[in-house]
C-alpha cells in the first residue's frame, strides 16, 4: 500500500476497481492525464505500484494503491478500514473488476461460478455501497460500472457472464433514478471485444469479421466514457456497429438471439476447445 500526499486527494480522486488490467489501466491512464488524483485497487500489489509509480512520474498525480482480492468480504472489509482511517472522499467511482471462465455451463466449476458472481455482482455492490458515503459533497459525484454488449442478450457458453452483465445494467439504471436530484449520477459502461489479454484476442480473432468489427481499443473506449459520464449519459456503448447491433438485438425475440448467438459462440468455443465437441453435441441433442 503506498500513499503519496494524502491530503490532497480529498479534493479530486478516482476509485477504480480492476485498475491494472486492460480497461482498468486505461481508466487509470486517461484520468491521470486529466489531471485527476487516483485510488487504485487490485490483487496484484506489486503490479499497482508499479502502475502508480508511472503515473505519478508521467502524470504528477497523487496516487493511492490498495491490493485487495475483492471476492473476498475480510479483504474488502480491510480496504474500506483503510478508506475510513483517513478520511478519504471521491468525485468518481469506476467499478471495472470482472471476470468469465467461458465455456458450458454444466461444465463450469462451482468455484468458477462463485467467482464470477463475487467479482461481477457482489464486489461491485458492496464498493459501492461502501463508497456512496465518501463522495465529496462539493462536487458532483459520478459512478461508471463496466457491464458489457453481452448484457442485452442471453448468451450460450457465457451464460452466468452475460447474466451478471445484465444485472449491472439494470441496477446501474435503477441506482441512477435513486441517486437523481442528489447531485449524483450512474452511467454504465456496455463495450463490446476488447484486446485486453490474450484470451480475449484469441477470442476475438476466432469470431472472425464480426470480432475486428465489434473490438474498440481500450484506451479510446476509456476516454469516450468518461467524456459521456461527465455529460450524465446513463448507458454508454461505444462504436457505431455496436450500437446498431444492440438496436437489432432489440427487434428480435431473446429466444431466436440466445439461438442464433449459441450457433455462433458454440462454434467459437468449439475452434478453441476441438476435445469438447461431443459434449456440445450432447447438449445440441438435448430436449
Amino acid at each position: 500500500m503506498n500513499t503519496n500526499n494524502q491530503s490532497s486527494q480529498q479534493a479530486n480522486t478516482i476509485f477504480i476497481t480492476g485498475a491494472t488490467g486492460g480497461l482498468g489501466k486505461a481508466f487509470a491512464v486517461e484520468c491521470a492525464s486529466r489531471g485527476w488524483n487516483l485510488f487504485l485497487t487490485d490483487k496484484s500489489e506489486s503490479s499497482l505500484n508499479s502502475l502508480a509509480a508511472g503515473l505519478r512520474n508521467n502524470y504528477g498525480v497523487q496516487v493511492i494503491t490498495v491490493s485487495c482480492d475483492l471476492t473476498n468480504p475480510r479483504s474488502r472489509d480491510l480496504m474500506f478500514d483503510r478508506i475510513r482511517s483517513e478520511p478519504m472522499f471521491f468525485t468518481m467511482l469506476i467499478n471495472v473488476a470482472g471476470i468469465d471462465f467461458e465455456g458450458l455451463f454444466y461444465n463450469q466449476t462451482s468455484q468458477q461460478i462463485l467467482t464470477i458472481i463475487r467479482l461481477n455482482i457482489e464486489a461491485t455492490l458492496s464498493i459501492t455501497h461502501a463508497i456512496l458515503p465518501y463522495r465529496n459533497q462539493h462536487r458532483t459525484f459520478r459512478i461508471i460500472n463496466v457491464s458489457s454488449l453481452a448484457a442485452f442478450y442471453p448468451m450460450p457458453v457465457k451464460a452466468i457472464y452475460a447474466a451478471t452483465k445484465r444485472f449491472l445494467l439494470d441496477f446501474s439504471l435503477a441506482l441512477r433514478e435513486e441517486l437523481r436530484g442528489q447531485d449524483a449520477t450512474v452511467s454504465v459502461l456496455c463495450p463490446a471485444g476488447m484486446p485486453t489479454n490474450p484470451i480475449c484476442i484469441k477470442s476475438i480473432e476466432a469470431q472472425g469479421w464480426i470480432g475486428q468489427a465489434t473490438t474498440m481499443d481500450v484506451g479510446r473506449v476509456a476516454n469516450l466514457t468518461l467524456d459521456a459520464a461527465l455529460a450524465g449519459k446513463a448507458i454508454i456503448v461505444p462504436g457505431l456497429v455496436n450500437r446498431i447491433i444492440r438496436i437489432l438485438g432489440l427487434l428480435i425475440p431473446p429466444s431466436v438471439v440466445a439461438g442464433l448467438i449459441g450457433q455462433r459462440w458454440i462454434s467459437v468455443h468449439r475452434s478453441n476447445r476441438p476435445s469438447s465437441h461431443l459434449e456440445l453435441t450432447v447438449i445440441k441433442k438435448m430436449p
